[in-house]
């Protein structure tokens, strides 16, 4: 016996109360957490910090961070860093992912192998990358004793060097298996049907990939890739641990900023802070947007 539309409704409505008060504490704890500190860190970009005695909102300290020599440096390396990292890691996560899907022996051991460093702290990594690849790291003193090099310090400077290099290195290391995952699940539900039939009609094995299986890894990985870029770019530890001191990334001056003991800065510190969060709501958006067309379609 259906049950009347009225019935059925307030049985609705009922559920759906059910459901907010029991995500009520969360979401307050969220707002409480989140937003009041965005809303805190916006008031004192814009000057409205009375502790100081600065009562007068203005937009000072973004004219002067924008004016800043080491603050657009520091933008402009940070964007270099995610933007690299992004690209070479989910370059690599798509091959190791086509690899994986190939091998028919052993892959389950393979795929607790890929994915063995996703339980691993970014830090954990670093300190890691510090210890092989630095100037008197193992890499510099195997090369110095196998005669490769006269001493350690004449190995090739791969960290707190201009390129990033050891950032890089992290970041890839420690997205690859991140986004491989995603793109190896996506490879596995699709099957290989589409592609044999794509080879059947005459593509090549480059066409059936650039035009069957690119477009159905492309809208899940892009939104694993924005995710990587939205925290490479808001990422603090590594890039203070692995990177130069001028220019420092982003978030790295930001936190130089706000710990400087002139209480003036902090307003400064606080709009680079309001720079990193727009640019990570932006990569967020568009990670939104993908994911919301990937599952309609």
């Amino acid at each position: 016996m259906r049950l009347p539309t009225s019935a059925r409704l307030s049985e609705t409505t009922a559920e759906r109360l059910r459901i907010a008060a029991l995500l009520a504490p969360a979401v307050a704890l969220i707002v409480l957490l989140f937003l009041g500190g965005l809303v805190s860190g916006l008031l004192r970009s814009l000057n409205y910090f009375p502790l100081i005695g600065l009562d007068t909102p203005n937009f000072d300290a973004y004219t002067a961070i924008l004016s800043d020599r080491e603050f657009l440096l520091s933008f402009w390396l940070t964007l270099y860093i995610s933007l690299v990292s992004t690209i070479l890691s989910t370059v690599l996560a798509v091959a190791a992912a086509l690899l994986l899907r190939a091998a028919l022996k052993g892959r389950r051991v393979v795929n607790v192998f890929f994915s063995l460093n996703l339980t691993i702290p970014h830090l954990v990594g670093a300190v890691g990358i510090l210890y092989l690849i630095s100037q008197s790291g193992l890499l510099a003193r195997a090369a110095a004793n196998l005669g490769m090099i006269d001493r350690p310090a004449e190995f090739p400077a791969l960290v707190a060097d201009p390129l990033a290099i050891g950032i890089i290195l992290t970041y890839v290391w420690k997205e690859v298996p991140f986004i491989g995952v995603i793109a190896l699940a996506i490879l596995l539900s699709v099957g290989e049907d589409y592609e044999s039939v794509a080879k059947s009609l005459g593509a090549k094995r480059w066409q059936a990939f650039r035009h069957v299986t690119l477009p159905l890894l492309a809208p899940g990985v892009a939104s694993a890739s924005f995710i990587v870029f939205a925290f490479t770019f808001g990422a603090f530890e590594i890039p203070w641990l692995l990177g130069r001191t001028y220019p420092s990334a982003l978030p790295v001056l930001a936190f130089e900023s706000y710990s400087d003991v002139d209480l003036g800065s902090r307003p400064k510190a606080m709009a680079m802070a309001m720079v990193i969060a727009l640019l990570s709501a932006l990569a967020i958006v568009g990670y939104t947007r993908l994911s919301r067309r990937f599952i309609r379609s």
